[in-house]
């Protein structure tokens, strides 16, 4: 059997760091088996999904690296579905209900007050012909339910184990709505059987629904279609609180575009919270793949910490050869050389923070002079012609010699002159690119 699993989002928004890792697992898990990973595009809400929403989310997955080798939209296949609607219908499967959303409130909350669940009582499979056709006459349109078995479904979950679901305690799904749209779950299982997908991996905020998906699997596939099931914990925050509150936040166009996140930094992340294995930066897809397991998957709540995201990102900007983020500082004006990128590159957490240390080369930078009479001292012990290496050694050394200063009282003020910072990569390396003739008017308090 080759694996063959699928990631399905919706075109009604940008994909965020929950979605992603949905798709990250089906990645790795696909590769790691030599499986195949199919893109499914959910777009039968007509309404809110958009051409633009589905191109980006396409340019996410692409920008992660997690590309697809199929891809289909559900919005080319309602023929399949309005197929699968007839069959489940003459198998008395699928069932028209008249209530409002009102009235089936109301049953819900007497059947709470009653100490009961709040399942739904099937009151339509009780409707003749000639009650439904007088709700009809009435301007009542139904929705549709599948008749569960309310029998107890099973199955081996790849990450939870064995699990169960007493379909006597859910209510007959809602797989088609009063308007004839359809709800996820009826397109969803259709496609699946068609796409000959054999496992879904997904959040186990879908674990309920799972036994009523396998009902309808087996309606319409035949016992023992359902694919395997496997239900990852859902994203905590660093705080422990749930984090589906602030998704929209953490959109993947936002942490490559506004916050300049690399994406192995945001794969290593996803890849390995909530498991067994160190967080820390992969250099590779390909890394992460050959390391994973749903044996190492955690029950308990991933937690997912931007402060650890970026300590990631830092990591594999330090990491970087300066010809692979040439072309990215030139875009930024901030292509100063292969020195400057060793000078500064400890110092960054993103790529895009050269442009600061770039200003220090380039200027203008208002120098800080605390003391003007140390600062033309300093100065005029400034080496002549070009500055290397050594060129702040020999210096600082020259001016300890003559000033008598040390430490914090000779080095601080030279930095704060030069730089107009307190802080930042190591003098040694700048000095040389701010050059001799720059750093001699900083010193008399010209900014340049």
């Amino acid at each position: 059997m080759t694996v063959k699993v699928r990631f399905a989002p919706s075109p009604t928004g940008r994909l965020h760091v929950g979605n992603v890792r949905t798709a990250l697992m089906n990645v790795l898990f696909a590769r790691s088996v030599g499986g195949k990973f199919l893109l499914r595009i959910d777009d039968t809400d007509l309404e809110r999904s958009t051409k633009a929403y589905e191109d980006g989310l396409r340019d996410d997955l692409t920008w992660l690296g997690l590309t697809w080798d199929e891809s289909f939209n559900q919005s080319e296949r309602f023929d399949r579905y309005e197929a699968a609607k007839q069959t489940l219908i003459e198998q008395g499967l699928l069932y028209p209900c008249y209530e409002t959303e009102e009235e089936l409130d109301r049953k819900r909350k007497i059947q709470r007050a009653q100490g009961k669940p709040p399942v739904y009582d099937r009151a339509a499979l009780q409707l003749t012909e000639e009650d439904r056709a007088k709700l009809e006459a009435e301007g009542r349109k139904p929705h549709w339910r599948f008749k569960l078995s309310g029998g107890r479904i099973e199955w081996t979950d790849l990450i939870r184990g064995p699990s169960h679901i007493e379909t006597s305690s859910v209510s007959d799904p809602i797989l088609i709505r009063a308007d004839g749209s359809y709800l996820y779950t009826l397109p969803s299982v259709v496609d699946d059987l068609d796409a000959k997908i054999t496992h879904i991996i997904r959040g186990e905020d879908h674990v309920t629904n799972s036994a009523s998906q396998i009902e309808i699997f087996e309606a319409l596939g035949g016992a023992g279609s359902a694919p395997q099931m496997g239900h990852q914990p859902l994203l905590i925050g660093a705080d422990g609180e749930k984090l589906s509150k602030r998704l929209g936040s953490l959109s993947i166009e936002g942490l490559r575009e506004e916050d300049g996140y690399e994406p192995l930094a945001i794969l290593s992340l996803l890849a390995k919270i909530g498991t067994s294995d160190p967080v820390d930066v992969r250099n590779s897809l390909d890394a992460l793949v050959e390391e994973f397991s749903f044996d190492k998957v955690s029950r308990n709540p991933a937690r997912f910490d931007g402060a650890e995201l970026t300590r990631l990102n830092a990591k594999l900007v330090h990491e970087m050869d300066y010809a692979d983020v040439k072309d990215r500082l030139a875009a930024i004006n901030a292509d100063a050389g292969e020195a400057f990128w060793a000078a500064v590159q400890p110092n960054l957490e993103f790529v895009k923070d050269a442009a600061e240390f770039a200003a220090l080369i380039n200027g203008p930078v208002t120098p800080i002079i605390e003391d003007p009479d140390y600062a033309a001292e300093a100065a005029a012990l400034l080496p002549e012609g070009e500055l290397d290496a050594d060129s702040w050694s020999a210096w600082t050394g020259a001016v300890k010699d003559k000033t008598g200063r040390k430490g914090g009282a000779l080095f601080k003020p030279l930095r704060l002159a030069l730089t107009g910072q307190t802080r930042g990569p190591e003098m040694a390396m700048l000095l040389p690119l701010i050059g001799a003739d720059k750093a001699r008017r900083r010193l008399s308090g010209e900014s340049v």
